[in-house]
């Protein structure tokens, strides 16, 4: 099985999407609409898990929300004024239906679920000294770390071992989880992954992105905030800082790429930054040229951006279509490379004799933009010009974005004239770390950036335990000895 979207895959992978909600009505039936609106931080598999007051009940499977959760007699066995949700892109752990979120145990005290958006930096040497305490591990999710190392802990409070086991780990995570004391949403002391609180009527609900809450008809309150631990239960809502305070540095990828752009991201509009970035870039890098052509469709907003601030026509130059499933049998190379067309497609028309700018969010190994390129080539465009609303990829995210090793990042391996060369474009051009900065309304500072841009710069925010900087695990043996 091949893939029918060769663009779609030559992208970064964002990690996970969460959904919570206490105190409605057939919870589950919000929690599935929910990551309806979330879908695109993960499409390998959906699950949730509700609580009746009694009873926990769950439902998990590979593929979409569409076609697993738009059932009545699956939301009918989900039964309860609350319940979580997860929509999945693995980052770590095998594809496999044991892998899918929420995961749930039942504990000395309870039932405990959790589902998780990011991925922990020392998930395996956490889980090596699990394992040689005697814990058995189910899944190859780091994910489930947190769950023995709450069944481990001390201490005697559903709350307080949570605490203890968030305290042990290291890297970034949005939480949401159901315990015997209520449901429970936190976020890592960096605020590297996003999660907003939201209201519906009497309902409280936590979601990866402010969509999830505009679809159900739901009111954003405000982000949960770094570091923020919040507990919702019969007695109300309660927030707690149980750990030290720290610089904040929300991932700024969510800008450039992750969030969908009618989401409002640290209290700013992805669409208008994504815009801003298009603009800066056409400051930055102008050329002269008859068209501006967003790569559909992560591209658009920053298209329309530089062809405002470039003043050249915006054209929809490459033509996608929403109507093609991911994977089919292609049993041989013509027909696979036929396959291309079948998802993205040239608009001859307004191509021919024309010289081009390509937009796009972001180059990772470089193969979508070569055959970008040539398309554009083979549509008789005159030149072809690309502009990239990111900085060059040039390292490895540990923190739940699905990176290849730095040796397989074209950026780590060539420079900007090189990597032109490679994908056969007459000029190729990123924005600078300062541009994205400026488009985000954000000074860099180089000593104390205020986001997590790593995967640009090389400065990460966290130790990296399992990893060295070129993405590579370390020895098991170096790995177990901690």
């Amino acid at each position: 099985m091949l893939t029918t979207n060769p663009f779609d895959d030559d992208k970064l992978r964002e990690e996970c999407g969460i959904f919570g909600i206490w105190g409605a009505e057939s919870a589950s039936s919000f929690v599935a609409l929910g990551l309806h609106a979330l879908q695109h931080r993960g499409q390998e598999a959906a699950g949730i898990v509700s609580f009746d007051g009694t009873n926990y009940h769950a439902h998990r499977a590979m593929g979409h929300v569409a076609g697993n959760f738009d059932r009545d007699d699956i939301i009918r066995k989900l039964s309860g004024k609350v319940a979580i949700g997860h929509v999945r892109y693995s980052t770590t752990g095998e594809t496999a239906l044991r892998n899918v979120q929420p995961l749930f145990a039942d504990l000395a005290e309870g039932g405990f679920a959790v589902a998780h958006n990011g991925n922990l930096s020392n998930a395996m040497t956490l889980r090596a000294a699990l394992i040689r305490r005697g814990s058995i591990f189910q899944s190859t999710s780091d994910t489930e770390v947190i769950i023995h190392l709450v069944a481990t802990s001390s201490y005697s409070s559903p709350l307080d071992r949570l605490t203890d086991a968030l305290g042990q780990v290291e890297g970034a995570y949005s939480l949401v989880c159901l315990t015997p004391e209520g449901l429970v949403a936190c976020r890592d002391p960096l605020g590297i992954r996003p999660l907003v609180m939201g209201k519906l009527g009497e309902a409280t609900i936590f979601a990866s992105e402010t969509v999830a809450l505009d679809v159900i008809g739901a009111t954003y309150l405000r982000d949960v905030e770094p570091g923020e631990l919040i507990i919702v239960n019969g007695q109300g809502v309660r927030s707690y800082r149980p750990f030290a305070p720290a610089k904040a540095r929300p991932c700024i990828f969510e800008h450039v790429y992750f969030s969908r752009p009618d989401s409002i991201v640290d209290g700013t509009s992805v669409y208008e930054v994504r815009k801003n970035i298009g603009a800066e870039l056409a400051r930055e890098a102008p050329v002269e040229a008859d068209i501006v052509v967003p790569v559909p469709d992560s591209g658009v907003p920053a298209a329309l951006g530089f062809s405002k601030e470039a003043d050249i026509p915006f054209e929809l130059g490459i033509i996608r279509s929403h109507y093609v499933g991911r994977t089919f049998i292609q049993p041989s190379q013509d027909v696979r490379n036929l396959g291309v067309k079948l998802k993205h497609n040239a608009n001859s028309a307004l191509i021919d004799g024309k010289r081009v700018v390509l937009v796009d969010d972001s180059i990772v190994r470089g193969t979508t933009s070569l055959k970008i390129v040539q398309m554009m080539r083979d549509a008789g465009a005159k030149e072809v010009h690309m502009r990239i609303a990111s900085p060059p990829t040039k390292f490895s995210c540990f923190y739940g974005v699905d990176t290849p090793e730095r040796s397989k990042l074209l950026a780590s391996q060539m420079n900007v004239e090189e990597m032109a060369r490679y994908i056969n474009a007459d000029s190729l051009a990123f924005i600078s770390i300062d541009g994205l900065y400026r488009a985000l309304g954000d000074q860099r500072d180089g000593a104390a950036p205020q986001r997590c841009d790593a995967c640009f710069t090389g400065d990460y925010p966290t130790t990296l335990t399992d990893c060295d900087v070129e993405g590579k695990p370390k020895p098991l043996s170096l790995v177990a000895s901690r």
